[in-house]
């Protein structure tokens, strides 16, 4: 597989984590808990952190939330959890942050829309939080929205376009707008005393090609890290599968230094899917890996039995209950390939070509399930415990091949 070459930008450090400057492309989310309840606030940033989001945003909005933001880092903190956190301003961030300086020094970054600081004196709001960032030592996201754009901006530049000879559409307009919002608020920044190396811009969209289009132009103009994001993505199908579109062109052209995938969760929904489709569309780029792949076929009329498809669901749930103990003591398992094939047609084949995988007969098939490791036939399995004796030859295959087995064998029949 060939490289990326990925775009030169400015790094930024937040506390610990990297971003921009050749640095891995670092995936994060944000919590949908009312902030000021310190307890949810913090049980779901613990299961995104856990989930594999390396930075987590969190709302703040009114007094009680900006009073809380120290409770929450503190009782993380006691939890032995140090992700860094982010605090998401819009209107009134002015005020909160000068007026509460512990919720200013326990984030580790601001996010600022400069569409959403205020009317009449937005410049002049819009440094004053540049001016706490200043004081407090944190980095920005300067986060440009289509939905929240500077109306006065933009309504300036639709009144230019309406003199040219030839107006552009009102989509360009608005796509150059972005930019310059983008654009503008980071040089104001730079002006107000903000060192380059603590700024990260986004420009987010909801269409898939503005968004495209808007991160190539942005990524000609600026060399500060870009946060990628298609914004109101969706529910379900629709927002994995525009995010993954957008994401997915833009990474492929060396664009972006950290993403998030916001979704619309299903009420009750698994607040961590949307970390996880992060590190999907990152590892099925070849970016980074996160978790062992495992590949299985569709399906077809030579596989009428289920079984095939029921042992890839319990291989791929077993894989994920393990990794946060494999990730722990295999070092390097994130990389490794699992192949459950259904039938003869492929199933070799594609057995082969993972680190161990498996090939279940098809209908009509001679009842026997071959199972390969590193390309070589390994075994054939039979009867009723095809799937538990799989399992078997699988940890056996990461004991043997990932770390210092006699350690890790006693540390996961301790976890087990």
């Amino acid at each position: 597989m060939m490289p990326i070459e990925r775009k030169k930008t400015i790094r930024v450090m937040v506390d610990d984590v990297a971003i921009g400057g050749g640095a891995p492309i670092v995936v994060q989310s944000m919590t949908n808990t009312d902030t000021a309840d310190v307890d949810a606030t913090v049980e779901q940033i613990e299961h995104l952190y856990k989930a594999g989001s390396e930075l987590v945003r969190i709302t703040v909005n009114h007094d009680e939330a900006a009073m809380a933001v120290p409770h929450i880092k503190e009782k993380l903190l006691n939890r032995g959890i140090d992700v860094p956190i982010i605090g998401d301003f819009h209107y009134n961030g002015h005020k909160l942050l000068p007026g509460y300086p512990d919720m200013a020094a326990a984030l580790s970054k601001f996010r600022i829309n400069p569409g959403n600081t205020g009317t009449r004196a937005r410049d002049q709001n819009f440094c004053t939080i540049i001016e706490q960032a200043i004081i407090h030592d944190k980095p920005v996201r300067i986060g440009v929205n289509w939905g929240s754009l500077d109306q006065q901006l933009l309504a300036e530049r639709m009144d230019d376009n309406n003199k040219l000879s030839t107006p552009k559409s009102s989509k360009e307009v608005m796509l150059d707008t972005m930019v310059e919002s983008a654009r503008r608020s980071s040089e104001i920044a730079e002006d107000v005393g903000l060192a380059s190396d603590k700024i990260i811009i986004s420009c987010k969209m909801s269409g898939v090609q503005d968004l495209i289009n808007v991160y190539q132009r942005i990524a000609e103009e600026l060399d500060y890290p870009l946060h990628l994001g298609l914004t109101e993505a969706g529910m379900g199908m629709k927002g994995t599968v525009a995010s993954a579109a957008a994401l997915g062109v833009l990474l492929q052209k060396g664009i972006g230094d950290t993403i998030r995938v916001s979704l619309t969760p299903m009420p009750g929904a698994d607040r961590a899917e949307e970390v996880r489709i992060c590190q999907q569309i990152l590892q099925s780029l070849g970016i980074r890996s996160f978790i062992p792949q495992v590949t299985s076929c569709p399906g077809c009329g030579r596989t009428q039995s289920t079984y095939f498809q029921e042992l890839a669901d319990e291989i791929q749930q077993y894989v994920m209950k393990q990794m946060p103990v494999w990730r722990e003591i295999y070092p390097g398992v994130e990389e490794m390939d699992v192949a459950v094939m259904g039938c003869v047609v492929n199933g070799p084949g594609e057995s082969r070509h993972a680190n161990i995988g498996i090939s279940l007969p098809g209908t009509f098939e001679e009842p026997k399930a071959p199972v390969y490791v590193d390309g070589k036939h390994y075994t054939t399995l039979k009867g009723d415990r095809i799937g538990e004796e799989f399992r078997q030859i699988l940890d056996t295959y990461i004991l043997e091949n990932y770390g210092k087995p006699k350690e890790n064998e006693k540390a996961l029949n301790e976890a087990d």
